[in-house]
């Protein structure tokens, strides 16, 4: 009877797989089996090799990383508010958030590396949060592009942000089908899939930031071909003239671009890492990934929050966005004039170039 009874209670402790959380079998090499046991584990008590990664990420880097993206997303819905640039804001305040989630998640795994839930908490949310960061760099070159003179460019204003953007929803979409198929996958094979996915919407992105390079130097050269000869000062919106002239509109095209090269360079390496998967040596290498990943992204919201398109453009933030090119645009879209009035190829602005200039 007491062996019986011994028999059901020890049944009752076993899970839906058969594993006694109180008795794991910590000497099996069976990697289905250490996957369903992991759960279960402790520091001190598994074998570190059966943890997600095989490191604790360092409390005092992941700590810093963590709060400086917090000042950063501060700053941001400071300035979002006060500016209302709604949209740039929307983008950064939700890229600031996952990187802040993040990095939680890698405290987490400090705390318990064994568990699959902290290691996904840290991957998906700081693999897809640049591309909401990239968004808003393509937000801001377009109403650059307006601003400068959209004659010069090959595609117009808009395109770039429809154009890029939608490049990024993409790569968005990929990362968390990924990050979905590898957070339920029953083995490895599931796992692998997941991963796979996650790196093409990686790569989807380096894609689109590379075509995103070649527009945007085309535009550059064709820019500065049009004022060695003189042309361009009969294409340039006179209703930016001010902004144009100011050495702040100079630094933020750098800063955008900067910005750009440093969430390339970290989109490159996450590609390598994830190619060499998640037991792969990049992704086990902590300095690597603290160089970068968090270093390139933090460098690159500030810069996009140093120089805050919101300070830069001022009240020309919504019109460069409509693309409103003079002075009498600007009082049609305090009118609610129809935005086919207001666009780059406005007749009335052609006709009125003259007196246009001199309002402003």
């Amino acid at each position: 009877m007491e062996s019986t009874l011994n028999t059901i209670l020890a049944r009752a402790t076993l899970d839906k797989n058969n594993i006694d959380p109180d008795n794991l079998n910590l000497t099996t090499t069976n990697s289905t089996l250490i996957g369903m046991q992991r759960k279960y584990c402790h520091l001190g008590e598994c074998p570190m090799w059966w943890a997600t990664i095989k490191y604790r990420p360092t409390i005092a880097g992941n700590t810093i990383y963590m709060i400086l993206f917090a000042i950063l997303l501060s700053v941001q819905i400071f300035y979002g508010i006060r500016k209302k640039t709604w949209t740039y804001m929307s983008a950064m305040i939700m890229g600031c958030l996952l990187e802040i989630i993040g990095y939680i998640g890698r405290l987490m795994l400090n705390n318990n590396p064994f568990i699959m839930n902290n290691f996904l908490v840290y991957l998906i949310c700081l693999t897809i949060a640049p591309a909401f960061f990239t968004a808003g760099i393509y937000l801001c070159l377009s109403r650059v592009i307006t601003a400068i003179g959209s004659e010069n460019s090959r595609i117009k204003p808009k395109m770039y942000t429809y154009v890029f953007v939608g490049f990024d929803l993409l790569s968005l979409v990929l990362q968390a089908i990924g990050g979905a198929l590898a957070s339920t996958a029953k083995d490895s094979k599931g796992s692998k899939t997941g991963r796979n996915v996650m790196i093409a919407g990686l790569v989807s992105q380096v894609i689109s930031m590379a075509l995103f390079f070649i527009v945007w130097a085309d535009f550059a050269l064709r820019t500065r071909r049009a004022k060695l000869s003189g042309a361009l000062a009969r294409t340039e919106p006179p209703l930016y003239a001010s902004l144009r002239s100011t050495r702040k509109f100079k630094l933020f095209q750098w800063s955008l671009f900067i910005a750009t090269v440093l969430i390339f360079v970290r989109c490159i390496y996450r590609v390598i890492e994830l190619q060499g998967g998640f037991s792969g040596h990049l992704a086990n290498d902590e300095a690597t990934f603290m160089i970068f990943e968090g270093p390139m992204i933090i460098l690159a919201v500030t810069a996009m929050t140093g120089l805050h398109p919101g300070r830069v453009f001022d009240d020309l933030w919504v019109p460069a966005g409509k693309g409103v090119r003079s002075q009498s645009g600007m009082n049609k879209l305090g009118s609610s004039a129809s935005t086919t009035e207001l666009t780059d190829g406005s007749e009335d602005w052609k006709n009125n170039h003259n007196t246009a200039y001199q309002r402003v």
